[in-house]
């Protein structure tokens, strides 16, 4: 007998990018049907100001219409739509909701950085059995959020606003990086962190999707595994290439076919701010979680 299934959609719509999930829910976990990923910076160029631009609200319409397509092969189906940091800081976020409910006849959820974390850690949870203590890290682009969690479930979180859109957006950079800069980004870092590291003993750290895909990608030189649990990255290999991208070029990145267009520009400042907590958490493991927010809100 086929276990009963429940086909179900999310749309993360993430500060750089949206994702789209969809998926059957059965008593085994989650099935992916497919997903669907649109690089949107739909916190470009105002997520500083607490505001969506045109260009940035207009975007992020197309690629709801994308996903919609997608969406309606399966019957119509109606997502759960998350968002997060550019959207809840914005000024504007009423008139951007008002927007997909009117063209798309879709509910828009905005929750909280707190909120964003839970999910985060409910996604990681589905690949990852937590026996010893670890940090989730979770870069996104306008917020990065940060979950202790051991055994019993969460013991700390935290969300700040120090994605990497929001670093890119702030900072007048050299290209590579000189010391200078990262010293900035460095100190910036640190002016947001109320102490988080201060109190944990984890060892092991979790960086979920996202960006960390990207790391293990360049690492290895092919694309992150189809894969239900975390892959673990060897920490001094990985500190290496962190300094490597880090002093990397624009032009560099440009050729290197393992970084997504929306990533590189960013990518060394995700790789500071990671190289900054690994030096804060000085963990003896380095995990990647394929599951991390979509999941999450997917139950």
């Amino acid at each position: 007998m086929v276990p009963f299934q429940v086909k179900k959609a999310v749309i993360d719509i993430g500060t750089n990018t949206f994702n789209l999930l969809i998926a059957h829910e059965g008593i085994s976990g989650i099935d992916i049907i497919e997903t669907h990923k649109e690089a949107v910076s739909l916190g470009m160029g105002g997520i500083n100001d607490n505001r969506l631009t045109d260009a940035a609200i207009s975007r992020a319409m197309h690629a709801f219409q994308v996903f919609k397509l997608a969406l309606d092969a399966h019957g119509g189906l109606i997502p759960r739509l998350i968002a997060t940091s550019a959207v809840r800081d914005a000024k504007n976020a009423s008139a951007f909701i008002s927007s997909v409910n009117k063209s798309f006849n879709w509910e828009v959820e905005v929750i909280s950085g707190l909120e964003e974390a839970k999910l985060i850690f409910k996604g990681v949870s589905l690949c990852h059995d937590f026996q010893s203590p670890a940090v989730i890290m979770d870069i996104g682009g306008g917020s990065t959020e940060f979950i202790e969690a051991d055994s019993k479930g969460i013991k700390n979180e935290i969300s700040l606003n120090i994605g990497v859109s929001r670093l890119y957006q702030s900072f007048d950079v050299s290209d590579p990086f000189c010391a200078l800069d990262i010293q900035n980004i460095e100190a910036y870092l640190a002016a947001h962190d109320p102490g988080f590291f201060r109190n944990t003993t984890a060892q092991t750290l979790i960086g979920s999707s996202g960006t960390f895909e990207t790391f293990y990608e360049l690492m290895n030189r092919k694309p992150f595994p189809n894969t239900q649990k975390t892959i673990e990255l060897e920490v001094g290999p990985f500190m290496e290439a962190l300094d490597v991208l880090i002093h990397s070029t624009l032009a560099q990145r440009n050729t290197n076919d393992f970084i997504i267009p929306i990533r590189k520009k960013m990518a060394p400042f995700a790789a500071v701010k990671t190289r900054w907590v690994m030096q804060k958490l000085n963990p003896k493991k380095v995990l990647i979680s394929p599951y991390s927010l979509k999941e999450g809100a997917f139950y």
